[in-house]
């Protein structure tokens, strides 16, 4: 059986503001960022099965902006602290529990959401134009066969990444 997995970086947040990085907010860019994603996720009919969001206010304002643009109630967000700061190898542990979803949004943060996209995908990623391969909002969709235990390195296919700034306002 074909699954799919979404990996979003959250999207621009806003440094104006002194606070612990845990808290800060999105900025203006970041929030039409993010509702763009969504509203692109829901064009496509890609409504994950489950959202697995990182705690820190800029991945739950992200998660939380996506649902709205698919319809869906912020409660079906899982804040997993886990997340927030994870390398890849967490994130993966993270998401070898999800044994009965077809389709995984993972909400997060680089390097770690980066790092799992290169280890997962056996081929090469696009760079962005600022030499990353998940930018702010930037929106990865993966396909691989079998179940959730069997995700590992090299198992999965990249299908398309999207960036905020390739899609209409």
């Amino acid at each position: 059986m074909t699954h799919e997995l979404l990996l979003l970086r959250h999207a621009k947040s806003d440094w104006s503001a002194d606070m612990d990085d845990f808290f800060r907010p999105l900025n203006k860019r970041g929030r039409r960022a993010a509702k763009r994603v969504g509203r692109w996720l829901h064009e496509q009919h890609l409504i994950p099965d489950t959202i697995l969001s990182s705690p820190a206010t800029r991945a739950l304002t992200t998660a939380q902006r996506v649902c709205k643009q698919l319809n869906i109630d912020e409660s079906a967000i899982i804040c997993n602290p886990r997340i927030y700061q994870a390398d890849a190898l967490t994130l993966l542990t993270v998401l070898k529990s999800r044994h009965q979803d077809q389709r995984v949004l993972l909400v997060g943060h680089n390097p770690g959401l980066e790092d799992l996209l290169l280890k997962l995908t056996s081929h090469a990623v696009p760079l962005s134009a600022d030499g990353k391969y998940l930018p702010t909002a930037a929106l990865a969709q993966l396909a691989f066969e079998g179940d959730w235990t069997e995700l590992s390195e090299g198992t999965a296919t990249l299908v398309t990444l999207i960036r905020p700034d390739s899609l209409p306002e």
